[in-house]
């Protein structure tokens, strides 16, 4: 029994399970569940849609191009059973699982320090703004403070005309 992969999503699709559409000029494709199947048909583009593998590796967020993947490819050339190379290859197909991961994990560490320095630049920023923003607040209550203390000023009064003095007398009385 074979494990295929989702044409869309490239996840895997086990025996009994997706859908499997056959176009006109006998291309099969294998989807793993309906949201696949939906979205092939909906024309929809895999680098495109966030949550598939194709999108993943477009964008840089899993590892693209590795020889590890040249092992997964699919070999379509019949070879006469031997027990000793049947043997060999699983061992070779460990050790090659081995290494894959190994190199994912040094792909992941070194795309999450990246992100680690960003969320540390980011933290500093904010810290700095925060200390600015309460310089400002303790100098709003500094210069308030001041307002507050301050004896209250004489009104002023302007030097009026003495006509305009005669004429508000006269309105007065």
């Amino acid at each position: 029994m074979r494990i295929y992969t989702c044409y869309f999503c490239s996840g895997p699709v086990y025996p009994g399970h997706g859908t499997t559409f056959v176009r006109n000029d006998s291309k099969i494709f294998r989807f793993c569940r309906a949201k696949c199947h939906r979205a092939f048909k909906n024309k929809k583009n895999p680098r495109n849609t966030a949550w598939t593998k194709a999108f993943r590796r477009s964008a840089g967020k899993e590892l693209a191009m590795d020889t590890t993947f040249d092992f997964e490819k699919r070999r379509n050339a019949p070879e006469k059973y031997n027990r000793d190379v049947v043997k060999a290859t699983l061992s070779v197909m460990k050790r090659v699982q081995e290494i894959k991961e190994a190199r994912e994990q040094r792909f992941y560490e070194k795309r999450m320090h990246v992100a680690q320095k960003r969320e540390k630049l980011i933290k500093e920023r904010r810290k700095l703004k925060t200390k600015v923003v309460k310089k400002e607040e303790e100098v709003k209550e500094e210069v308030m403070q001041e307002i507050v203390e301050a004896p209250a000023a004489e009104p002023v009064v302007e030097a009026l005309p003495k006509e305009a003095v005669a004429l508000k007398a006269k309105k007065s009385k």
